[in-house]
């Protein structure tokens, strides 16, 4: 009896722990996204010139090589290179609050930071988040990059604000904020 007491009291103490763990969400999903784009925007700028991709490994009757020759820009190795472990990266970035704030950077080092423990959690958030927001929007971005429509500098917009909506939803909801405050001070 006093063997089956004391496991319901495990089970009780671990199912607490469970209930009662802090959990480091991405609140701020427009912050998060526009520290993907910006990573995805430094893959963009360090990309080097490559040469068109040669698919033609066939030879016909006449010794002629058959196939197609695929220019790198548009293809899809480029967007697997691009997107493959862009989620991978973001495990460098953490999460800086401020009073009404939120901004992920990237870290040097996780161990020059105060509070280590936090930090890599933040870093295994974002991480995740970048999953989730790659598995929504993964195949219209990956037809933007192939026509060229994600340059530098652009990517945030894109990715944010078109594709995801995580920042138009923002800045819509701020403005309805602003416009009802407007109202207020009218009354």
């Amino acid at each position: 009896m006093s063997g089956s007491m004391s496991m319901l009291h495990l089970c009780f103490f671990v199912l607490i722990g469970i209930l009662t763990r802090t959990s480091h969400a991405v609140h701020d999903k427009c912050a998060a996204c526009k520290a993907v784009a910006e990573e995805l925007e430094i893959g963009l700028s360090s990309e080097r010139p490559r040469n068109h991709l040669d698919m033609r490994h066939r030879l016909d009757s006449k010794g002629q090589r058959e196939g197609k020759l695929i220019d790198y820009r548009v293809s899809e190795l480029r967007v697997v290179e691009l997107l493959d472990d862009l989620c991978e990266k973001m495990q460098d970035y953490t999460l800086k609050k401020d009073t009404s704030t939120y901004e992920w950077f990237k870290v040097d080092s996780f161990n020059n930071l105060t509070n280590k423990q936090e930090a890599r959690a933040y870093s295994k958030d974002i991480s995740s988040y970048c999953g989730r927001l790659l598995e929504d929007t993964e195949d219209e971005l990956a037809e933007l990059i192939k026509k060229g429509s994600v340059k530098v500098g652009g990517v945030s917009k894109v990715l944010c604000e078109d594709l995801s909506k995580h920042c138009s939803q923002t800045s819509v909801s701020h403005a309805a904020e602003a416009d009802d405050d407007e109202h207020d001070e009218e009354l």
